[in-house]
């Protein structure tokens, strides 16, 4: 090969080598570039990393300073939570699951001071045998086997319940035990040392209140009793003297007696109530009752009180309401009397309303009672209106008393319809008038009427005439519901101007200003008309008499009962029955039989009493004999063998339960019961169910009332004897023929 041959391919050597170290460098070149960027990369991570790590050293750091932080805390609040648990007077212990003491405060071990066992971890088992054998506890009669047994059983129930336990020095421990999720158990041994000797206290004083009270309620039947005797001789004799001849003088000493001592009465009963009440001894006793005729009894014993003062009673009873319901007719006719009588005792003019209205709800026997008891008397100061119900409260100021009486009838009323659960409230202006109202929720006896009682059609149009405009709206509203058309007029003179000739019925008031109502008839009489006529009267009886009496069909007692006002309506619009002929000659009655007088057997040992009993049933037709105590009651029962037996109750040798139980066992062979009616001075509550219990059939409270004593023995007269009372002609044949 050439010389230049040989340089040429060295050149190109040497080039390709160049361009290979060229190649090789730059492969160098990014080889370290790369590496340059993956050293940057993880010294970058390297720095991060040690970041990260410093963080959690201090982030460890912080944790374990708070650990230890909260460590001392709890440490600390431990401390503090078993100081105090050593601080209390109260045991205090914990066991585990297996009934091993955990630990327990001072209180806990002081029990058990000089035993050395009881410290954690003795069980619950030999701390009771313990207290067995060591005489800690008092187990009283029981055994000490017995003793731990029970409180074994009751420490392994899952709720323990609570026990007291008594120890060696007197000391009372109610221990208490909770067991907890885990089966640990807390305990609590309270000493309750104090609180059972501050009940033993109690229980003393209780006892003593008690015996109080009995004394105070002994006290109060005894002082009734020994006031209602005496007084059954006073106001009896006061009632037997008005039957008497008397001069004006001898009957206003007479009244001044029977009154003063119906305010005695008055005053005793209120005493007696409201001493029932506070005791809450007062029981209601609930049967059937009229409502209705109830009020319009109690206006009629309030009539005389009203007419002195020339005011109007009036009542305003709802035409769709029922009158019979069940409730104590004896509380209610008792509120209905205390609102009523204070009504008319602060009322000098104008009149006093019942207005009675009610609602059933659907688909209840019950109905809503409520009662108003309007007056146009004096008022009742504002101030006062909210202290009207209190006990010995009245209207008048004390340094001016006008009106007796003890203050307490609005707080029994109160009382009593709050017993009945209802509601009494009072609306007033002072010196225009009170409205006293009540609601009860009584079961109605019979069913409300759907409708007004239908009338003849012959009553269309009607002439009310009263000069109060109260009565002549009562009357309107009646008549309107029984569908009949009325105009009204205030008097006399208005009345006969209105008079045309197109009125069915004229419904008049007795007293009125100018012109009464007697008076009004006759010039109707006079002027020719014959329309029918109603005469309204607060005194029926006086009016009866008046020589005008004849001029009209019927007089009304003031206020009337619906029931009597519909009758007489009715009787009016009837239509007139032709005489039969055959009817002319009316049919001879047979003779009457040859009756016995009815007996009557009256144990009482009182001797005014018995002289106070014979005068009042003089009046009868009855053979009357006494017997003096218990013992001649029994005997003179035996051989008299009495129709009706009136029992004095505090009898001596035998009073009147005793005496009644050896009568009923002498009935028992004939299996016939005599009546005997109590006569009693008790008024205390469990007076009247003990003398019922004692096989008396009814009682009456001293002091007696002639009214009373007659309906009783005309009740229970027999039909083999004549009737105690004289009959009419009339009477007596429709007896006989009966």
């Amino acid at each position: 090969m050439s010389l230049a041959n040989k340089l040429a391919e060295e050149r190109r050597a040497r080039l390709a080598a160049e361009r290979l170290l060229e190649l090789k460098q730059a492969e160098l070149f990014s080889a370290n570039q790369k590496l340059g960027r993956h050293a940057r990369a993880l010294s970058e991570e390297i720095v991060e990393t040690r970041a990260q790590v410093e963080t959690i050293r201090d982030e460890n750091q912080r944790v374990k300073s708070d650990l230890t932080a909260a460590h001392e805390k709890i440490e600390i609040a431990e401390r503090r939570l078993w100081h105090s648990i050593e601080t209390i007077q109260d045991g205090f212990a914990f066991f585990n699951v297996d009934s091993h003491m955990i630990a327990a405060n001072r209180s806990y071990l002081s029990v058990f001071d000089g035993l050395n066992e009881v410290e954690p971890g003795v069980s619950y088992t030999r701390i009771l045998q313990l207290m067995t054998d060591e005489g800690i506890v008092n187990i009283g009669e029981k055994s000490a086997d017995d003793w731990r047994a029970r409180m074994q059983k009751r420490w392994q129930s899952p709720s323990p319940d609570p026990v007291v336990i008594r120890l060696w020095n007197n000391q009372y421990i109610k221990l208490v035990d909770q067991r907890g999720h885990g089966g640990d158990v807390v305990s609590l041994a309270l000493n309750i040392t104090d609180t059972v000797r501050h009940e033993k206290e109690l229980k003393k004083a209780s006892a003593k209140a008690e015996a109080a009270n009995r004394a105070k309620s002994a006290f109060l039947a005894n002082m009734s009793h020994e006031i209602r005797t005496p007084m059954n001789g006073v106001v009896g004799m006061a009632d037997l003297l008005t039957d008497t001849p008397l001069t004006k003088e001898q009957q206003l000493y007479v009244d001044t007696i029977k009154n003063s001592g119906e305010a005695l009465l008055v005053i005793i009963n209120d005493v007696l109530d409201y001493s029932k009440i506070e005791a809450e001894k007062l029981v209601l006793h609930n049967e059937p009752f009229d409502l209705e005729r109830c009020i319009h009894e109690i206006i009629m014993l309030l009539q005389p009180s009203a007419r002195d003062k020339a005011i109007d009673l009036l009542v305003d009873y709802d035409l769709f309401l029922p009158t019979m319901f069940i409730g104590d007719p004896g509380r209610v006719r008792q509120v209905l009397t205390n609102l009523l009588g204070n009504a008319v005792k602060f009322t000098s003019q104008g009149h006093v309303l019942v207005r009675v209205v009610g609602m059933q709800p659907e688909g209840s026997s019950a109905t809503h009672v409520h009662i108003t008891i309007e007056d146009t008397g004096i008022g009742i100061p504002t101030e006062k209106i909210d202290h009207i119900f209190g006990e010995f409260n009245q209207v008048e100021d004390e340094r001016n008393r006008q009106f007796e009486g003890t203050g307490l009838g609005l707080a029994i009323s109160q009382r009593l319809i709050k017993l009945m659960g209802g509601k009494i409230w009072v609306d007033s202006e002072e010196g225009v008038g009170s409205s006293f109202g009540f609601r009860v929720t009584l079961p109605a006896a019979e069913s409300i009427p759907d409708t007004a009682p239908i009338l003849s059609g012959r009553l269309r149009r009607a002439l009310v005439v009263d000069d109060l405009s109260v009565n002549r709206a009562i009357l309107e509203k009646q008549l309107e519901v029984l569908g009949i058309e009325s105009v009204s007029c205030p008097g006399g003179p208005e009345a006969l101007a209105a008079l045309d000739g197109s009125f069915d019925v004229v419904l008049t008031d007795h007293n009125m200003p100018g012109m009464d109502g007697l008076e009004l008839a006759l010039e109707i009489r006079k002027a020719g008309q014959d329309v029918p006529i109603l005469l309204f009267s607060s005194n029926s009886s006086y009016a009866e008499t008046d020589a005008a009496r004849s001029a009209v069909q019927a007089i009304l007692q003031k206020p009337t009962p619906r029931r009597e006002l519909f009758a007489r309506l009715q009787s009016l619009g009837a239509d007139i029955v032709a005489p039969d002929p055959t009817d002319g000659i009316p049919p001879v009655a047979p003779p009457p039989p040859v009756l016995r007088p009815m007996r009557v057997l009256a144990a009482e040992d009182n001797k005014t009493n018995r002289l106070v009993f014979q005068k009042m049933v003089k009046h009868l037709d009855i053979d009357l004999r006494f017997a003096e105590n218990g013992l001649e009651a029994v005997e003179q029962f035996r051989n008299f063998r009495p129709d009706l037996v009136f029992m004095d109750i505090s009898m001596p040798k035998m009073d009147g339960k005793e005496a009644t139980s050896n009568i009923r066992k002498l009935e028992q062979p004939s299996g016939q019961r005599t009546p005997v009616v109590a006569m009693t001075a008790h008024a205390m509550e469990g007076d009247g169910e003990g003398i019922l219990a004692a096989g008396l059939d009814e009682y009456l409270t001293k002091p007696l009332r002639k009214e009373a004593i007659t309906e009783k023995i005309l009740e229970n007269c027999p039909r083999n004897a004549r009737p105690p009372l004289p009959q009419e002609p009339d009477a007596q044949a429709a007896s006989a023929a009966s």
